[in-house]
C-alpha cells in the first residue's frame, strides 16, 4: 500500500436530491477502506444525516455535540463494520442551509485536532447550492458532483458546477454519473456536460468512472448495508471498486491555499 503522508479530502455533492450522493459517499469510503486505506467519512448532509443508518451503525453522539461545545470530534466518531471511521451528522438538528460560515468553519477546524492517521476524508455534502454546501466543497481538495441522466439532475449539476467554478474559483471538479445503463452511457453523459462547461464557462470538468444502475443497490439500502458488503459481485460494487482504484492513482494535491481547508494544520505541518 502507498505511504500517504497527506490526507486527501473528497467532497461529494449533487445539484439536487435523489441523485444517489449518499450511496456514492458510503460505498466509495468502503471501497477505499477495502484497499487498505484509512478512511474517514463526514456526514455533512446535516438535514438528513442518514450515513449511519445506511451503514448499519448506531451513533450515540453526532456533529451537533461538537458544535455545541459539549464533545470533541474524537468523542463522536464511530467505526462501521467495514472499518470506516464515521463522523455522524446531526439528524434533523437543523438544516445544513441554516448553518452560518462560523459554524461551518468550526466543523472544518475541528478536524485539525484529530491525531489518528487518515488517508482519505470523504465528505458527504448536502444537495443544492446553498452557501453551506459551497463552504464545505471549498474546504475539500477534490469535488465530486453526482449526476443522473435526467434533464433536471443534469441542469442542477451544471448549476452547482457553474457556481463552484465561476463564483468560488474551485477546480478539481469531477463528474460522477450514477445509475447509468453502462459506463459508455456514463462517459457520454460526462462529455455532454463537459461540452456545455467548455462552451459557457470556459472550464473543463473531469471524469473518473460511472456507477451502473443496479437493483442490488436499492436492496442493500433496505438492509442497511453498503452494496460492497451486501452484494460484492454486483455490477455497482465492481464500479465502486474501480472508482476507488482510480482515485488512489490520482496525484496527491499539496496546495494549502488561503482558504479554510480540512486538516489545514496537518497540511502546513507536512509542508514545513
Amino acid at each position: 500500500m502507498h505511504n500517504f503522508s497527506h490526507t486527501q479530502v473528497i467532497g461529494i455533492a449533487s445539484g439536487k436530491g435523489g441523485a444517489g450522493k449518499t450511496t456514492i459517499s458510503i460505498n466509495l469510503a468502503v471501497a477505499l477502506a477495502m484497499r487498505g486505506a484509512k478512511v474517514m467519512l463526514l456526514d455533512a448532509d446535516l438535514g438528513l444525516a442518514n450515513a449511519q443508518i445506511a451503514m448499519g451503525v448506531h451513533a450515540p453522539l453526532n456533529i451537533g455535540h461538537v458544535m455545541d461545545g459539549s464533545h470533541a470530534l474524537s468523542d463522536i466518531i464511530v467505526t462501521t463494520p467495514q472499518g470506516v471511521r464515521l463522523v455522524p451528522g446531526a439528524s434533523g438538528v437543523r438544516d445544513l442551509a441554516a448553518l452560518d460560515n462560523s459554524q461551518i468553519a468550526a466543523i472544518i477546524r475541528s478536524f485539525d485536532d484529530i491525531q489518528e492517521p487518515v488517508d482519505y476524508l470523504v465528505v458527504d455534502v448536502a444537495a443544492g447550492i446553498s452557501p453551506a454546501v459551497l463552504d464545505f466543497m471549498a474546504a475539500c481538495q477534490r469535488r465530486f458532483v453526482v449526476v443522473c441522466d435526467q434533464p433536471a439532475s443534469i441542469a442542477d449539476a451544471y448549476g452547482l458546477i457553474k457556481v463552484m467554478a465561476t463564483e468560488q474559483n474551485l477546480d478539481e471538479i469531477y463528474l460522477i454519473p450514477n445509475m447509468v445503463a453502462s459506463s459508455a452511457q456514463g462517459l457520454q453523459l460526462y462529455r455532454r456536460l463537459n461540452d456545455v462547461c467548455n462552451r459557457f464557462l470556459g472550464i473543463s470538468i473531469r471524469h473518473l468512472h460511472s456507477i451502473s444502475a443496479d437493483e442490488l443497490v436499492l436492496q442493500s439500502l433496505r438492509k442497511y448495508k453498503p452494496v460492497l458488503d451486501f452484494a460484492p459481485g454486483s455490477v455497482a460494487a465492481r464500479d465502486f471498486r474501480t472508482l476507488a482504484e482510480l482515485i488512489t492513482q490520482l496525484p496527491p494535491i499539496e496546495q494549502a491555499s488561503g482558504r479554510l481547508q480540512f486538516f489545514m494544520g496537518r497540511m502546513l505541518h507536512n509542508a514545513s
